[in-house]
């Protein structure tokens, strides 16, 4: 028989198995990335001391993320550069924490077959979704991923999904914070990234998200969606979100006797990086939407534990911190979170190519949507 101290000993080991078992089960183990805030400062302004290095000490690739940025050329840069400037709207800003959602478009060979596989990475989706601690006010701010940025590690102009990149002054994450911070001023609390396999898995653990629009559209064989409301695969939602050759059905569908579409379609106006802010946001609110579902926040906790490698998370971000701010959206009406794209406007290069410029100064963008204490 065990005398009282090894029952004791005993009864201690049990409970912390079961305890760590429990922890296993309920919390995942989402991969994170370090986000330092002084590294982020440190590279908005043009200070690169930090050397950054990865798990396997492998040589770290400097050069912007993608060849269509190298030898950006501004024909007039007066009316870019007011612009490019760092903004001041952070001191005004208050009570916010700021995260920032990252969509990638990195692909296996496996993923989304319909777009096909590429080599490298750049941020197709770029988003800041702002709560306010004091009143629970809520706003999601897409910034274009095509926009003109003065990349602060580089010192050379690019858009800003480019910055999305590992090198001597930070991670990817910081480094596109970093960009961020000098294109809005607004210092970034956490983030959260996923690729376009992450995006499928999210939305398939989903069952599916519901998506309304008010014509047929379809961009080749990637999708086709009829007017109306319909509830659309991962992949589906996928194809719909970064399209940017929609095509719109004139009059009702033609199908001939042998199954071809002989049916009129045109392209789709106004698709552009604006369109598509609008498409994320869109499928963002109705997985927020889908929150609803969960009975308790341990059912939520197992939910997102089957998402754990479908997620990057910042290593400050705590998947507690990240269950209760989801937990948080059961009762929020979502028609409350307001939804803004940075004033943008289309400007060619010199050489052809289009990109995006900033309309105004941020600190003044951010008066008007009411983010600014008065």
């Amino acid at each position: 028989m065990m005398n009282s101290q090894n029952r004791y000993y005993y009864l201690l080991g049990t409970i912390v198995a079961i305890g760590i078992s429990a922890y296993l089960f309920v919390f995942p183990s989402f991969e994170t990335a370090e986000f330092n805030a002084e590294v982020i400062e440190n590279i908005s302004k043009g200070v690169t001391t930090t050397v950054v290095s990865n798990e396997n000490n492998e040589e770290i690739n400097e050069e912007t993320a993608q060849s269509e940025d190298i030898d950006i050329e501004i024909e007039n840069p007066s009316t870019v550069n007011k612009f490019l400037v760092n903004s001041t709207a952070e001191k005004d800003i208050k009570n916010f924490t700021v995260y920032l959602l990252i969509g990638s478009d990195e692909r296996s060979e496996n993923s989304s077959e319909s777009r096909g596989y590429i080599d490298g990475e750049r941020a197709d989706v770029i988003i800041l979704g702002l709560v306010n601690e004091t009143t629970s006010e809520k706003h999601l701010i897409s910034i274009p991923r095509d926009v003109l940025i003065s990349n602060p590690c580089t010192k050379e102009v690019s858009r800003i999904n480019a910055t999305y990149t590992k090198n001597s002054c930070g991670n990817k994450a910081e480094n596109l914070a970093a960009s961020i911070k000098v294109l809005t001023g607004i210092s970034i609390n956490h983030f959260a990234s996923f690729n376009f396999e992450g995006f499928e898995k999210i939305i398939d653990s989903f069952n599916g998200v519901e998506i309304c629009v008010d014509q047929t559209q379809r961009e080749g064989f990637s999708f086709e969606l009829q007017k109306g409301c319909q509830t659309v695969s991962g992949a589906t939602a996928l194809n719909w979100v970064v399209s940017r050759n929609t095509e719109v059905l004139v009059g009702e569908k033609v199908v001939d006797s042998n199954g071809n579409d002989k049916s009129e379609w045109v392209k789709m106006e106004g698709v552009s990086d604006l369109s598509r802010n609008e498409r994320q946001q869109y499928i963002i609110l109705q997985l927020l939407n889908g929150v609803k579902d969960f009975k308790s926040l341990n059912e939520l906790n197992q939910f997102i534990n089957a998402l754990e490698d479908a997620f990057i998370i910042d290593e400050n971000l705590t998947i507690n911190k990240a269950v209760n701010l989801l937990w948080g959206f059961r009762g929020e009406d979502l028609n409350s979170i307001k939804q803004h794209s940075l004033p943008v406007e289309n400007y060619i290069l010199a050489d052809g190519r289009q990109v995006l410029i900033m309309t105004e100064n941020f600190s003044k963008f951010a008066s008007s949507i009411g983010i600014l204490e008065n």
